[in-house]
């Protein structure tokens, strides 16, 4: 409950924060050219991280799905969930293509927060290398707009735990990781976005060791729409495996409350929600704020 106190107050800090912003502060009078420049730049807020992934934190998510134990500790199948994710652009038209570069992070947890101790379930760490190539298509009835291709890591930061056990309880290999490489292309047509993707892991051996069949329930693709309607945004996603008839879907519902903060809601069913449950099925819904869209 304390944990659950003190998310709550973050949440209710994030939501406040243009109360304590810099519009007492007056650089008129700052006579070093440099100093004002670096000055305005800070109130500006204009740094060279982006957000990236949606940045959210979801304090109650609750799935049908028993999340199962490690040695004499159970997880609740009540459970918060965050999203740190953010971009960095180094580079640009150097093909001449009117090309971006990109390396990225994305962060995502699955946090107990209503069990003693607070642990963290599950932490999914994905750096991220990549290039989108804008399109402009206005002929053709697909209506391009860019093509990604990257390359991109994701694992859970675990050891291999393989043969070990607890109290005489079999942990399993709590590592799971992947290299991997993908495209996407993005079409749009008025306010509803398609993107397709396609990806494949890099090589095999090792770098499926901790999960050889990770592929059977991920599958090769993915289709995503987003989609506007007035201040509301919408999305659907759906990947899977044909051969396998394994896959996920998720749907989340945004709607702007204060400032930068949303309301957000998701909803998923299938496969892989995280890496430590590739190979189980559940459902789960959440909800809570996101502050980027």
């Amino acid at each position: 409950m304390k944990s659950l106190i003190i998310l709550l107050v973050f949440c209710m800090h994030l939501l406040a924060a243009d109360a304590s912003d810099n519009r007492t502060i007056n650089i008129d009078r700052i006579k070093n050219d440099n100093s004002k420049e670096s000055m305005q730049k800070w109130l500006n807020g204009d740094f060279a991280l982006e957000t990236y992934k949606v940045n959210y934190i979801l304090p109650y998510g609750y799935s049908d799905h028993d999340y199962g134990s490690i040695g004499p500790l159970k997880y609740d199948n009540i459970e918060a969930e965050l999203q740190v994710s953010l971009k960095l652009k180094v580079g640009k038209n150097l093909c001449g293509l009117h090309e971006s570069y990109y390396v990225s992070y994305s962060h995502q947890s699955f946090w107990q927060i209503y069990i003693k101790s607070s642990p963290f379930r599950e932490t999914n760490y994905n750096p991220e290398a990549f290039v989108t190539i804008p399109i402009n298509d206005t002929s053709s009835p697909f209506k391009l707009r860019s093509l990604k291709l990257a390359i991109a890591h994701k694992s859970n930061g675990q050891p291999n735990t393989e043969g070990v056990d607890i109290n005489g309880v079999a942990l399993g290999n709590l590592s799971k990781s992947i290299n991997y490489v993908y495209t996407t292309l993005r079409m749009q047509h008025d306010s509803l976005i398609t993107d397709l993707t396609l990806w494949a892991p890099l090589g095999t051996g090792d770098n499926l060791s901790d999960n050889p069949d990770l592929m059977d329930y991920i599958g090769y693709s993915s289709i995503k729409f987003t989609y506007f309607y007035g201040e509301h945004m919408f999305t659907l996603m759906g990947r899977g495996n044909l051969a396998t008839g394994k896959g996920a879907v998720e749907a989340t519902y945004s709607y702007p409350l204060h400032n930068n903060t949303n309301l957000y809601i998701k909803a998923f069913n299938g496969y892989e929600e995280s890496l430590i449950d590739y190979d189980r099925s559940l459902t789960k819904l959440a909800i809570g704020f996101s502050f980027s869209r």
